[in-house]
């Protein structure tokens, strides 16, 4: 799972809401869309970073 390889680099508490959210069935539209926000986090730059937060918190509410 992307979310398993990226947990380390997100902020605490999204990939914590994050991890809540995937217990929960999503349709595939939403996990494409978590894929894609979650492919290279790691190697983002904090810009970068801070936009995909707000997006994966979006995804979240």
């Amino acid at each position: 799972m992307k979310l398993n390889s990226q947990q380390d680099f997100l902020p605490k508490t999204l990939g914590e809401a994050l991890k809540e959210l995937l217990e929960k069935e999503q349709t595939q539209e939403m996990l494409n869309e978590l894929f894609h926000l979650l492919k290279k986090y790691d190697l983002s730059s904090k810009e970068e970073q801070d936009v995909r937060n707000e997006k994966l918190a979006q995804l979240i509410n």
